[in-house]
């Protein structure tokens, strides 16, 4: 079994990252953990997304136990993607990686706020073919 995470720096990421370690761990499946960038949202002054991308996903990759076999993905959602760049670089990377499932955090935006910023958990339900298996907060 192969489960796919995409995770972000905020508390909705990190209990989605935990529960698909929990899933990953539980049935001996290999893990990937990857988190989209789009350099043209960089802040010059904050180092760059890549960087930051790149220690999120290492210090995700450091909260798996050595039991579990996990990979790592920065990935680009500049360039051909446009608006919905994060929703389809994440899509792309599960049907390129051949996962079974994909787990992701959503915030569970409802109305007038969820037309207007829209969500990467709603874009990827509507894209992706494989199981999705959506985290909210406690």
């Amino acid at each position: 079994m192969k489960i796919m995470v995409a995770i972000g720096d905020d508390e909705i990421s990190r209990n989605a990252l935990q529960e698909a370690l929990s899933i990953a761990g539980a049935y001996g499946a290999k893990l990937c953990v990857v988190h989209a960038v789009a350099e043209s949202d960089a802040d010059e002054e904050s180092g760059g997304n890549r960087e930051k991308g790149a220690g999120l996903l290492e210090r995700a990759k450091s909260n798996a136990s050595n039991a579990i076999t996990v990979e790592t993905r920065l990935l680009d959602a500049d360039g051909e993607y446009g608006l919905n760049g994060v929703s389809e670089a994440i899509a792309n990377a599960v049907t390129e990686w051949g996962a079974d499932l994909l787990v992701v955090g959503t915030k569970g935006r409802r109305g007038l706020e969820r037309l207007v910023i829209g969500s990467v958990a709603g874009q990827l339900v509507n894209t992706v073919d494989t199981s999705i298996l959506l985290v909210r907060l406690p």
